[in-house]
């Protein structure tokens, strides 16, 4: 054992010492005949492989949409090995994920415009006999891929842009596309890798992304062609569909390029398998079988990316957006509308554990994270 001891004494000897001599021990702890030093565990016993010959494990359909999206898929896939040349032939998930990787940061030539106070032709209404799933407020955007027997299809929500002269432009989460992206069917796909038997050979992967509109009984399926920008660390990107036209059943929101304030009543675009116990009121039908409503909450504040508070209004940057109550899954990239005002303030992203006193909320991007992605009024850039 070590025993240390430190004087406070005074400077000089004609002055009196402002603290009297103390001596202080310290006590470290020593490892003794009580002291338990356990074993490390065994390593778990390794897995066996499949018998040669074998088929991958078939992962069930959960419902039956997904097997309406991969019939969609093989369709579209089918007519872009006749026609690859086509307008609007079929874009496969790998050269979208290039397009998210290579365009993150990417400003495009467009400018948006600001409309934090929208007309009454443009504002978001929310009636009681509308509901949010036939106001055309939302859709919903599929990452699907196949490779026979296996699949996935990762969901997620998206909203239209007010562009100018109508171009499509479509916002939405990365984190789904992210899901996919590291997915094992395509990373085979890019590794290169042998197939595990024999029966995966001649198997090719089949695969795209779809903005799905229309009423829940005949949903229209529109492929997107490719990812315009993205910011991967702001979780947010920008799709385009495979058509300049309108899409069918969706409405452009207008967006607000100010953040709303703590305390600021919104309406949140949830979706939903079926109606919450505790909440089954102004649920309605939307794609695929699930239901959706403009949920009532309010902006709790912001964060920056290094998770500490930010105040709209000062030089903090407001990164993420915290708001309630939490969205339910599948409401990822969806719209979050000032009450008051009618217009897009925020992107909802997922959910947060704010801490053990407050509980989870829910986060997402501020509207001014979008505006990022496009030019500023008077700006020129010289490339798109």
């Amino acid at each position: 054992m070590l025993l240390f001891s430190r004087h406070l004494c005074a400077i000089s000897s004609g002055i009196q010492p402002l603290y009297r001599h103390v001596s202080h021990t310290r006590k470290y702890a020593i490892v003794g005949p009580t002291t338990i030093v356990g074993q490390p565990p065994t390593p778990p016993t390794p897995s066996s492989p499949p018998p040669e010959g074998a088929s991958p494990e078939l992962t069930p359909l959960s419902s039956a949409f997904d097997a309406e999206v991969l019939l969609q898929l093989r369709k579209r896939a089918t007519t872009h090995a006749s026609s690859p040349n086509a307008p609007d032939a079929h874009v496969p998930l790998p050269n979208l994920i290039e397009q998210y990787l290579d365009r993150n940061g990417r400003v495009l030539n467009i400018q948006l415009p600001y409309e934090s106070r929208p007309g009454p032709g443009r504002r978001i209404e929310f009636h009681t006999e509308q509901g949010a799933g036939d106001d055309g407020g939302a859709a919903m955007i599929v990452h699907a891929a196949l490779r026979e027997p296996a699949h996935k299809v990762a969901h997620s929500s998206g909203f239209a842009l007010n562009t100018p002269e109508g171009q499509p432009v479509i916002v939405t989460c990365a984190h789904t596309l992210e899901e996919i992206r590291h997915h094992p069917i395509l990373r085979s796909e890019d590794s290169g890798a042998t197939p595990e038997s024999p029966s995966q050979v001649h198997r090719p992967l089949v695969s795209g992304s779809f903005i799905i509109t229309g009423p829940p009984s005949a949903p229209i399926f529109t492929p997107v062609a490719s990812i315009l920008s993205a910011l991967n660390r702001a979780d947010v990107l920008l799709l385009s569909p495979n058509s300049a036209s309108p899409i069918p059943g969706l409405r452009h929101l207008p967006l607000s390029p100010y953040p709303a304030h703590p305390g600021t009543r919104i309406r949140a675009h949830f979706v939903a398998d079926s109606p919450p116990a505790d909440d089954p009121e102004g649920w309605c039908p939307w794609i695929g079988g699930t239901f959706a409503k403009w949920v009532r909450g309010t902006i709790v504040g912001y964060h920056d990316f290094a998770g500490r508070e930010a105040k709209p209004g000062t030089y903090d940057a407001l990164s993420h957006l915290l708001f309630e109550p939490p969205p339910t899954s599948g409401s990822s990239g969806g719209p979050i509308v000032d009450e008051d005002s009618g217009a897009v303030v925020g992107v909802m992203l997922g959910t947060q554990m704010r801490n053990r006193l407050e509980g989870v909320c829910g986060w997402g991007a501020p509207s001014e994270t979008i505006y990022e992605m496009f030019s500023l009024p008077g700006l020129k850039l010289n490339s798109s």
